[in-house]
């Protein structure tokens, strides 16, 4: 499981995409996730899965790798996909108990799954190819302009960075303090939910005891190199943008006005649609309620 979890991790690879400027790659990933909820309709998802997909294939990640990260949230995608099945309003097309089954709630689940989908594959994309120093000098440079209102914001950046370079970190110590807990005779895979909780408790104090010291000897190195804020501090590295930068700032506004008049344009075939769908969807209730 520990295995699985691809968040906070630097995919190494020579890719157009790797190499972007970072705040050009923070900027990119907002303006998707924002794309993503401007509207709720399968073909405006198709063409955002489409963009991502490309994405993908330019950053040399292989798919497999970042599906694996999809494995810690599938539960609460399908408990989502379940909600809005079962608990939509609408066109009823099966009822049974207190539960019933709206062809306005199958379409909601389906826009929902797809979207959270697309969410996380997207936001995975960010770390997997960007470094955590990268992120944080990103991150700095683009709310600089909030120091005029004595925002710390490099201190920010820096929190941000180090909590990154941790996820790995305790994943890795995790990972030896359960093999050391199964080894002493742990029953870390029973199947009964209330053993294996059971079990998790002498993992989680040696767990947080590692964090706090390691927390504590990074605290103990910043000082003895008298680190003292972000004021004063320069970069051996000065971000600039470069032709792939402008060339991708091109490409991102092309995808977010297309975005939206593919959106206004699915507005009115859906408008077109949905009656559709709903005569189809009382013809599937007449023939459930026939075989019943």
């Amino acid at each position: 499981m520990l295995k699985d979890i691809t968040l906070g991790q630097y995919y190494r690879a020579n890719s157009v995409i790797h190499s972007l400027d970072p705040r050009i790659k923070l900027v990119g990933s907002l303006v998707y996730m924002v794309s993503l909820f401007l509207f709720n309709n399968l073909i405006s998802y198709t063409a955002a899965a489409l963009f991502l997909f490309f994405i993908i294939g330019l950053s040399k990640v292989p798919l497999s790798f970042m599906l694996r990260g999809m494995k810690t949230v599938i539960f609460i995608m399908v408990f989502t996909v379940i909600y809005n099945v079962f608990m939509g309003t609408g066109t009823v097309i099966a009822e049974f108990w207190y539960f019933r089954i709206t062809y306005e709630g199958i379409l909601n689940a389906a826009c929902m799954f797809v979207r959270l989908f697309l969410l996380i594959v997207g936001s995975s994309l960010l770390t997997l190819t960007t470094t955590p120093n990268q992120l944080t000098d990103g991150l700095e440079s683009l709310f600089s302009p909030l120091k005029i209102f004595r925002v710390p914001v490099h201190e920010m950046a820096m929190m941000m960075s180090i909590a990154l370079r941790f996820i790995p970190i305790l994943m890795e110590e995790t990972d030896k303090i359960m093999k050391a807990q199964i080894a002493r005779g742990a029953d870390l895979e029973s199947k009964n939910i209330f053993v294996r909780v059971k079990g998790l408790l002498p993992i989680l104090v040696p767990l947080f005891i590692s964090a706090f010291r390691r927390a504590g000897d990074l605290a103990l190195a910043m000082e003895a190199r008298c680190y003292h804020g972000g004021k004063g501090r320069t970069r051996m590295r000065v971000m600039r943008l470069m032709i792939r930068d402008y060339i991708s700032i091109l490409i991102l506004a092309a995808y977010l006005a297309g975005m939206i008049l593919l959106g206004i344009r699915c507005k009115g075939f859906m408008e077109y649609l949905v009656p559709e769908l709903q005569c189809a969807a009382h013809v599937v209730k007449n023939w459930v309620i026939n075989l019943f």
